[in-house]
């Protein structure tokens, strides 16, 4: 089995290599375009390409929105700052979660924990819709993604270096999920469609969406529903010096969790032109995620002597349980000139979740009677947004784009652990349990420029000046603290093109990574008996400067893509781990000295037949780590290897089926390393009639993906090996209604062409 997975991860490099081998003679290519703008960050959602007899009335249109680069249609869109992916032929996105999605996106990792990393950073910002989503970016973040249904989202857009008009926040840069449209085509009134899918172990998902048309106003509506099953297992051995014997002992700790989780997902959404020029959306979003599990540990500590100083079973049950709301309400006023526009949105979230878990504790060595513990750990944020953008393009071709951005985020995290003889006498554990509140905004100005010099050259230039003001307050201790910098970005993306459908791209950005409210928290949070985290009341925000140099090539129906990139980043974040003594250990962020990583990135698409088509990507890359200061880390250097490949193959013009493999390398960490894992998908589809079409699916077929961490000091190593039981199999049939519908289905049943 071990070859099979490595045949087919080695294939990700031939792919890329032999693609250009089976393309076809390249078709007539389009005149260079001189200009390439983004989406403008307070726009609609990029819409779909319009079918064949929509393409004259909507060319004009399209006329300023992203170059399309055509491997298969509609599948890789570049502009000069970003490059999207379309979920169209991605099986796991039928039935999967939005992180089986993301996995199959280059550049993009996704660890067991739900934990996003672009390139290897995990300092990421998560937009919908070019719009700031607060249930992605906080510490609920690792479970959302895990839970939310990846087939609302039609397409998935990387920003390594992001213009002026984005965030700086996130220093790996910026993923925008683009919700599938639900528009009727000109002319029809009602279009929308169903779909349900069941899989072993008492997993079911189910869905549907709906569009109407009345007058000039559109009513949209999306829900599904979510039912899933997991297993995890946890095994860690730890060793650490004792002091009093000279002697390195070691401890071991199992842990099975078995659960099963739920969703609830509904979307409302309204659009009405008052006039030609002049368009006002709104929508309201509500989201139900619970998780429940049943969790059985087992410790053992060795003693000095011999034997065991330490043994206990502890056994929980609980989990997470959240409720996600929000709105949002825009006017979008246009101008006489095309692309001449002004928006003006408002958003508001409010999320409430909690992760909890009631434990019978049996400490066996040395023996105790039974002891009791509940822990809650409350979050209640609530975030304003507004956006003020404004568009115009120019004589000489170019576009100017400006703007206002403000983010207000209010936080409450309320930690609480108690513990008894039994359950209906526990006293509160004051050493874990606090409130802390945060309020931070965050106000933004932004300019971005871009402009053709010439018929083959085009640059875009930005500023983002930005006031940051944050207030702590440590309620449980009555400590107060403020932290308010001003900090300027700069961008800059220059593009020139070598011959028709050939580009070569150059940019720089400055990013920054603020500290999450919980990483600024300096109270203890409860993890397990010998397992603290905390926050760091004096992290530092972290900064990057990164540079890339990026190759497009197309030749139809072949995309090619080339980046070499350098991050210098200052400040670092960085999770460190103590012993505190008597084998528990608290892990808490700090800033590295800096911290610098460099690579290539190849990403192919592309067709080996007429039936068989491949994505495939491959990320070298070396990391440097300055940690000088920090206790138990030491500077440490290394190189690495990701990678991913899916081939789609069509028999007929009714089957589809699609085989994918992922390979994340080796991470470096201050203390060690993350090493690498494997993922493998497989996925059946066929179109019964118009209407009708079958899918199945088989997320991880070997049943194998997990995590594993060593750390490594001179007075304890720590090495966690996490199995993410996440071998799962669906059926369900989905149906699609109302004639002409612009949405389209989750792939192209199209026979692929087979010339240029």
């Amino acid at each position: 089995m071990t070859s099979i997975r490595f045949l087919l991860l080695v294939g990700t490099a031939l792919a890329t290599s032999s693609g250009a081998a089976f393309a076809q003679t390249p078709a007539p290519a389009t005149p260079p375009r001189t200009q390439t703008p983004p989406p403008a960050p307070a726009a609609a959602a990029p819409q779909e390409e319009a079918p064949a007899e929509d393409a004259e009335e909507s060319e004009d249109a399209a006329a300023l929105d992203d170059v399309v680069v055509t491997a298969q249609p509609n599948e890789v869109r570049t502009s000069i700052d970003s490059i999207s992916y379309s979920l169209a032929n991605d099986l796991q996105a039928t039935t999967g979660t939005l992180a089986e999605a993301l996995r199959n996106v280059p550049s993009v990792e996704v660890d067991p924990d739900g934990n996003v990393s672009l390139r290897g950073d995990a300092n990421v910002t998560i937009l919908v819709d070019g719009r700031p989503s607060s249930q992605f970016n906080g510490p609920s973040r690792g479970q959302m993604v895990q839970q939310i249904p990846a087939s609302q989202y039609a397409r998935i857009e990387v920003m390594t270096n992001p213009s002026a008009a984005y965030s700086p926040e996130g220093s790996g840069g910026v993923i925008n999920l683009i919700s599938k449209p639900n528009t009727p085509r000109v002319g029809q009134t009602t279009t929308g469609s169903l779909r349900a899918n069941i899989g072993d172990g008492g997993r079911y998902n189910f869905g549907g969406n709906i569009a109407h048309v009345i007058g000039k106003t559109t009513l949209s509506a999306d829900i599904g529903v979510r039912h899933d099953a997991f297993l995890q297992e946890i095994e860690r051995t730890r060793t650490r010096f004792d002091a009093g014997s000279g002697q390195f002992l070691e401890s071991r700790q199992t842990q099975n969790v078995d659960g099963d989780s739920d969703n609830v997902f509904v979307r409302l959404a309204a659009e009405h032109n008052l006039d030609d020029k002049t368009q006002i959306t709104g929508d309201i979003r509500h989201v139900d995620v619970d998780s429940f599990a049943d969790a059985v540990e087992f410790f053992e500590a060795d003693a000095a002597g011999g034997g065991l100083a330490a043994a206990f079973e502890r056994n929980s049950g609980g989990g997470f349980s959240g409720t996600f709301q929000g709105g949002s309400a825009r006017v979008l006023r246009r101008f006489n000139d095309q692309g001449h526009e002004w928006s003006n949105e408002i958003r508001y979230d409010r999320n409430r979740f909690v992760f909890g878990f009631d434990t019978e504790v049996d400490q066996q060595i040395p023996a105790l009677p039974l002891s009791y513990e509940t822990i809650e750990n409350r979050n209640r944020q609530n975030q304003i947004g507004f956006t003020s953008a404004y568009v115009r393009p120019t004589a000489d071709g170019g576009r100017l784009r400006a703007g206002y951005e403000l983010q207000a985020v209010n936080l409450e995290l309320d930690n609480f652990v108690a513990r008894g003889p039994n359950p209906n006498a526990l006293v509160i554990d004051p050493i874990v349990s606090n409130e802390f509140h945060v309020d931070q905004q965050v106000h933004a100005l932004y300019a971005t420029f871009e402009r053709p010099f010439g018929e083959k050259f085009s640059g875009q230039f930005g500023l983002r000046l930005e006031q940051a003001n944050i207030d702590l307050d440590q309620v449980t201790t009555n400590i107060q603290a403020s932290n308010d910098y001003f900090r300027a970005y700069p961008t800059m993306h220059l593009q020139y093109t070598i011959a028709d459908g050939e580009t070569l791209r150059g940019s720089y950005s400055r990013r920054i990574q603020r500290p999450g409210p919980q990483d600024l928290n300096p109270f203890l949070t409860y993890q397990d008996t010998f397992n603290y985290r905390s926050g760091n009341p004096d992290l530092l925000p972290q900064e990057t400067d990164s540079f890339e140099l990026t190759w497009q090539k197309r030749v139809t129906p072949a995309f090619y893509q080339a980046t070499l990139y350098y991050r210098d980043t200052q400040d670092a974040f960085t999770p460190v781990t103590t012993d505190l003594g008597t084998g528990v250990f608290l892990t808490r962020p700090e800033n590295l000295g800096s911290s610098r990583s460099m690579g290539l990135e190849l990403v192919a698409n592309g067709q080996l037949h007429s039936t068989l088509r491949y994505n495939a990507s491959l990320n070298a890359f070396r990391q440097e780590i300055d940690a000088a200061g920090l206790p138990g880390a030491v500077d440490s250097e290394g190189e690495s290897v990701s990678g991913r490949l899916t081939l789609n193959w069509q028999p007929t013009e009714n089957d589809f089926v699609q085989f994918s493999g992922i390979w994340t390398g080796d991470q470096l960490l201050a203390q060690g390393v993350r090493e690498q894992a494997t993922l493998v998908n497989f996925g059946y589809r066929h179109k019964i009639n118009q209407d009708w079409s079958f899918q199945a699916t088989v997320r991880d077929v070997f049943d194998d993906f997990g995590s594993t961490t060593t750390l490594q000091t001179p007075t304890f190593t720590d090495r966690t090996s996490q199995t993410f039981g996440g071998r799962a199999a669906y059926i369900g049939l989905t149906w699609s209604f109302g004639s002409g519908q612009r949405r389209p289905e989750q792939f192209d049943f199209t026979a692929p062409t087979t010339g240029g």
